[in-house]
Order: structure tokens, then sequence, then C-alpha cells
């Protein structure tokens, strides 16, 4: 069995140190398959798939081997990774040559250099959820003592993940808020500047507005941001 190169206790810490506000969601994704393969025995290559839905992708993988293995049971809609994705269990395919589950998949592992894997489900939260999956060169690379490694780095990156998730959809929903705020204030301040000059009501100016950004083919936003900026340097619109 090849021997990890991280002990399993200081990748779990690390994974602990990762700070939310300084890391990407793509980034602790990318870590945590990291992680995973220099901690848990036997591994070769790691990936972490997500499923949205009837959707799944690779959101994370430490080698060619891994992304590709994952893909052909999302493009199949079958296979150990989505099963593990569904129910959450750990899902252990110990030699590829007498796997009888999914006996073509195992065949085009053998052939990609995958003598073994496993796929751990993560439940990350309600809309997504994923699989840890670990792949190993040769038959019955993952003993008991590797799987419970395996299981137990799981179940603390679902954790570490979900807060992620988390994190990364309050940052998104903000960033649109303050978005959503700033278009406000600047068409807000147009509508003023025309209400200003032509002495209209503010729904005859905002339609004066929208009437400009189609016959521009610009945003509502962007006719207002210019016409702010006119007004500011003095110019009459």
């Amino acid at each position: 069995m090849t021997q990890p190169s991280l002990d399993p206790a200081d990748a779990l810490a690390e994974l602990g140190r990762i700070r939310l506000d300084e890391t990407s969601l793509d980034d602790m994704l990318s870590r945590t398959a990291e992680l995973a393969s220099r901690s848990v025995p036997g591994a070769r290559e790691v990936s972490v798939t997500l499923v949205r839905g009837r959707a799944g992708w690779t959101a994370a993988f430490t080698g060619d081997l891994a992304r590709e293995l994952d893909e052909w049971q999302y493009e199949q809609n079958r296979g150990p990774c989505l099963d593990a994705s569904a129910s959450g269990d750990t899902i252990s395919v110990p030699d590829m040559v007498a796997e009888q589950r999914w006996p073509t998949w195992a065949a085009v592992a053998r052939t990609a250099g995958a003598g073994s894997s496993l796929s751990i489900g993560l439940p990350i939260q309600q809309s997504v959820v994923g699989a840890l999956n670990v792949y190993g060169a040769a038959p019955n690379a993952f003993d008991p003592s590797a799987i419970a490694v395996a299981e137990g780095f799981a179940a603390y990156a679902a954790v570490a993940l979900a807060n992620a998730h988390l994190y990364d959809s309050a940052a998104t929903l903000a960033e649109q808020m303050r978005e959503a705020m700033r278009n406000r204030a600047v068409i807000e301040q147009a509508k003023g500047i025309i209400m200003g000059e032509r002495r209209c009501s503010p729904e005859e100016a905002f339609a004066l507005l929208s009437k400009i950004s189609q016959d521009t083919n610009r945003k509502v936003r962007d006719v207002a941001e210019a016409l702010a900026a006119r007004a500011a340097r003095g110019a009459r619109v």
C-alpha cells in the first residue's frame, strides 16, 4: 500500500486552518482533494464530485485519471461516485477486475490505471451533494484502516465544504445586493436630472431612460451613468 506523505491528523488540521474569507470555494475544493491524496494510504489520485439535481461534475481533481473516470460516470449516469453522492454512503470497489456492479466502468478504470477505488458521500447542503473519490493504482489498495482514514477526512471535509458553500453563497448574494443598490442609486440620480430639466414625473423620466436604453442597445444603468457623468461636467442632456 502506498504510504501517505502527510499524517491524517495534520491534513485535518491544515483543512481547519483555511480561512473562508480568504479562500474561494473552488480553492477550498482543490485543497480538499490535494490534502486527501496526501493523507489517505493507498491513494493515487483524488477527486471531488458535486451533484445538483441530476447534473454531476468534478469540482476538483489531482490528476487526469480521476477526472476522466468521474466524467465517464456523469456521461453514463451510473457509477460509484454518483451512488455515493446520492446515498451519502461509502462505496468501495476493491478490485476493478472483479467488479460486477459497474463492469464497463471498471474496465475503463483498469485501462486508465486504477485497480481500486473509494467513493464517500459528502452531504454538503440541501441542494448540493457530492462525493470524495479516491483512486488506487493496485487492487485492494485500501485496507480497513485506510478506509477509516478516508471516511474521517470526508466527514471533516463535508463540514468545511458546507461552510465554504454557505459563505460563498452569502458573499455572492451580498455582492448582488450591493450591485443592485448601486444600480438603483445611479438610476435614481439620472431620473432626478431628467425630472429637473424636463419638469416631468418620475415615471416619465424612467420611461425616457428606458427608451434611450432600447434605442442605443445599452443597459439602463449605463445610460444613467452617462447621464450623471455629463451632468457632473455641467453639460445639458
